[in-house]
């Protein structure tokens, strides 16, 4: 089981994270709100991956980071 969150404070409302996994994530207030923490079938490694300021993670999925462009 994997619980998904995101660092408000680091968080910068660039909505790559919901651009790739829109049943998880939505933007709220210019921040990332985690819709289901159970990540449902969306691919959180990628999204993690993406986040510029690294403000997501995945507890229960050992994700090696390796930041990811976007475009």
């Amino acid at each position: 089981m994997v619980t998904v969150s995101v660092d408000y404070s680091a968080c910068e409302g660039c909505g790559t994270c919901e651009a790739l996994c829109p049943e998880i994530f939505e933007l709220k207030n210019e921040k990332a709100e985690v819709l289901d923490e159970s990540g449902g079938d969306c691919d959180l490694e990628d999204a993690v991956q993406s986040c510029p300021t690294e403000a997501i993670s995945v507890e229960g999925m050992d994700i090696k980071f390796e930041r990811k462009s976007p475009f």
